[in-house]
């Protein structure tokens, strides 16, 4: 008897493990991919008006539609929003330069990391030898910027306990606030201090291949979908290994 029950029951679990798949297959299905991203992040999402954005991560997340295929619909959040959002459903993923934290983690799932990056003083150029450390930086009268709900502020919180922190709620006027002399220290993502030094003379990265706090950067997934984990991760791999990343990377970091 109770052979005779082993593989219905057996049926019914795989049965149950692969009718619905999760993500990619509900992409695949409907032709749409539904991707949050903040756009307002360099180099890796930014929003040029309309549904129009550009950046590393969105021909990154373009290519990866491609291969299902489906059309990409971006879904504008906000750092500070972001978790909500991708919570209450209004995306499949988000992309735009996040980083992997387990405060993250605890609600949602990583692809692999495809950027390591790391926390890094932007500042203007006449100051980068004041501002080496993070000693440098969190003393009385040091004014630190940074913008709401992401990394960048519980960096700021969690490690300047000494400077004025101040933080500004629209992430691409951080830059001109630093230029202007209304601000000393902007703490961000080595690939954008990178970019922001390169298109904003007068403003430097200060040793950016020494960042101050290690991080990666990842596509945002849904938690316990492991299907869609392992297509994502199988594309970056296959994406690296092709040499196609690499092209993507260099003509946004570069």
């Amino acid at each position: 008897m109770k052979r005779r029950f082993v593989l219905p029951l057996l049926s019914t679990l795989v049965l149950g493990t692969t009718a619905h798949a999760g993500m990619i297959d509900d992409a695949i299905k409907s032709g749409v991919l539904r991707v949050c991203t903040p756009g307002d992040y360099k180099p890796f999402s930014f929003a040029l008006g309309g549904d129009r954005y550009e950046g590393l991560d969105i021909d990154l997340v373009q290519s990866l539609a491609a291969t299902l295929p489906a059309r990409v619909v971006f879904v504008k959040t906000s750092w500070s929003t972001l978790m909500a959002d991708f919570g209450a459903g209004k995306c499949d993923l988000a992309v735009g330069g996040i980083s992997v934290t387990l405060e993250r983690q605890k609600r949602a799932s990583f692809s692999k990391a495809y950027m390591v990056n790391g926390k890094t003083p932007l500042v203007r150029c006449a100051d980068v030898k004041r501002y080496q450390s993070v000693a440098d930086i969190d003393k009385p009268g040091v004014r630190v910027i940074a913008n709401p709900g992401g990394s960048n502020e519980r960096f700021a919180r969690a490690t300047f306990k000494h400077a004025q922190l101040t933080i500004h709620s629209e992430n691409l006027t951080i830059f001109d606030t630093l230029l202007a002399g209304k601000a000393d220290v902007f703490v961000t993502e080595a690939a954008e201090a990178i970019v922001q030094q390169r298109q904003r003379p007068g403003l430097c990265a200060v040793n950016p291949d020494k960042p101050l706090q290690y991080s990666e950067d990842a596509f945002l997934l849904p938690r316990g979908d492991v299907t869609s984990k392992e297509y994502v991760d199988q594309w970056l791999h296959l994406l690296r290994a092709s040499g196609d990343y690499r092209k993507l990377a260099e003509r946004w970091l570069h």
